[in-house]
């Protein structure tokens, strides 16, 4: 997931585009096939051993537009645009007629990334869906229909709010939790690498590179909008069997705002529990596990909750 790219003054959401080209490289020269979003259904059921990555950027931000957009329509490589409709036209952002040209493009996906881009998560039902229902209604003006992709504004989400987006008919729905998609996913929970200025360094970027899926069931809480009273919460996972070396995994949180080792134990052989000690610290609350496999792989699962202010 990308946002910007050369735009110093946002490192936390910009790449530099030496580097994004680099990247790019990095994926050519490691074999990984980009998958083009109406693939990607396919993608998921099919070949599940090839390694593949879809390419997803977030806001339509003019800096997107300018410059990388030239060098994905020059190789052809697919991706999903996300954007927000409110936005569009506004100072940094693309307009309507810059989308359109990528809309016509066949490699090109114009996803949903709400109307507003506000903190909906925080809202009333009412209000995200009248929200996303504007930026459908927009789409639909502008483009001749909706995708059936979205993206949570800032990777926020509640049961509630992946139950809005599935009511109105998108079919998969992404996250800004790190880890890798497999088949065993919740397609309205997808995962994604962010990758900026802090969280794209070429060394990084080749360990994403050979990140595995951690296959699992399911995750308690299963809700990932958490209350105050709440807070901490014990975290359950339980696995799928046969996960060579289950018992060898480690997770971090950044419980008490600072990242450390967490407590974990294995109450079964495939489910394990995860004791968050400190509270989760300001908007998000972040649990991250990896188990290393041979020839420097490792699976990986990423977990984010979102840190209500309420009780």
């Amino acid at each position: 997931m990308y946002h910007r790219f050369d735009e110093e003054k946002y490192p936390s959401t910009n790449i530099q585009l030496a580097v994004f080209k680099e990247q790019l490289e990095i994926i050519d020269q490691e074999g990984i096939k980009f998958i083009h979003p109406k693939d990607f259904e396919k993608s998921l059921s099919e070949n599940k051993n090839e390694r593949k990555v879809l390419l997803t950027i977030d806001d339509g931000l003019s800096s997107f537009y300018e410059n990388a957009w030239p060098i994905l329509k020059e190789r052809k490589i697919p991706f999903i645009l996300f954007v927000n409709t409110r936005e569009v036209g506004a100072y940094n952002y693309m307009n309507w007629d810059q989308i359109i040209e990528l809309h016509k493009n066949e490699n090109v996906e114009i996803g949903n990334h709400s109307h507003s881009h506000e903190y909906l998560v925080e809202e009333t039902p009412e209000k995200i869906k009248m929200d996303i229902i504007t930026s459908r209604e927009i789409f639909k003006k502008k483009l001749g229909r909706n995708s059936k992709f979205f993206s949570y504004p800032f990777g926020e989400y509640s049961l509630e709010f992946k139950k809005i987006i599935y009511d109105l008919g998108f079919k998969y729905a992404f996250g800004q939790h790190s880890g890798v998609i497999d088949e065993t996913k919740d397609l309205f929970e997808l995962p994604r690498y962010p990758i900026n200025q802090k969280y794209g360094e070429i060394k990084r970027f080749k360990t994403l590179m050979k990140t595995l899926p951690l296959k699992y069931k399911s995750i308690t809480p299963e809700d990932k909008y958490l209350l105050q009273s709440k807070n901490p919460p014990l975290v359950k996972i339980e696995f799928y069997e046969n996960i060579k070396n289950l018992n060898q995994i480690n997770c971090f949180s950044n419980e008490g705002n600072r990242w450390r080792n967490s407590q974990i134990s294995f109450k079964e052989a495939n489910i394990l529990e995860i004791l968050i000690t400190e509270k989760f610290v300001g908007e998000r609350g972040r649990i991250n596990c990896s188990l290393k496999e041979k020839n420097n792989y490792w699976r990986w699962l990423g977990i984010q909750y979102v840190i209500s202010e309420n009780n």
